[in-house]
C-alpha cells in the first residue's frame, strides 16, 4: 500500500504562490478540515496567532487524484537551483503524439507567462521541441510536457 503524500514549497508569498500553481495545475483551495467552516476558524481553535494565518497557502486537486499542495512562507529566498522539480503534462506527457501535445505546450507556455512565470529555455529532442522549462513566479523551476 502506498503512503499517501503533499509537496510542500517554501516561498515568500504563499497566497499568490498558490493562485499561479492552481492555474497550473488545475487545483483549487483546499477545504479547512472537517468540522470547520473556514481555515481561520481552524486557526483560532487551534490557538495560532492571528498574525501568522497568512503564513500558508493550501491546494488540493479537485478530482481527489494528486497530492496536495501546501505553500509555507519562510524569510529566505530561494537560492539555487531546484533539486526536485514538477513535470507539468500539460500536453499529456510524451505517450501523446507531438503534433497534439507541443501546441497543448506552446499555449500552456503563454498563459503561465501571463501569470509570471518566466521561460528559462525550450529542450529539443531529436531535433525538435519536447518540453519547455520555465520559472514560478518566486523562481522556482517546472516543465512542461
Amino acid at each position: 500500500m502506498a503512503t499517501r503524500w503533499n509537496l510542500t514549497i517554501d516561498c515568500a508569498q504563499p497566497a499568490t504562490l498558490a493562485r499561479f500553481w492552481a492555474l497550473a495545475l488545475g487545483y483549487t483551495e483546499k477545504p479547512p478540515p472537517a468540522g470547520f467552516g473556514s481555515w481561520e476558524e481552524w486557526f483560532a481553535h487551534h490557538d495560532v496567532p492571528e498574525e501568522e494565518w497568512g503564513d500558508g497557502a493550501y491546494l488540493s486537486d479537485p478530482d481527489g487524484v494528486g497530492p496536495d499542495l501546501s505553500f509555507l512562507r519562510v524569510p529566505e529566498p530561494k537560492a539555487a537551483k531546484n533539486r526536485v522539480h514538477l513535470d507539468v503534462h500539460v500536453g499529456g506527457g510524451r505517450a501523446t503524439p507531438w503534433e497534439m501535445r507541443w501546441p497543448r505546450v506552446v499555449e500552456a507556455v503563454e498563459r503561465l507567462t501571463a501569470a509570471g512565470a518566466t521561460v528559462i529555455r525550450q529542450d529539443d529532442l531529436q531535433g525538435r521541441p519536447d518540453h519547455v522549462v520555465m520559472a514560478d513566479p518566486e523562481g522556482n523551476e517546472f516543465c512542461l510536457v
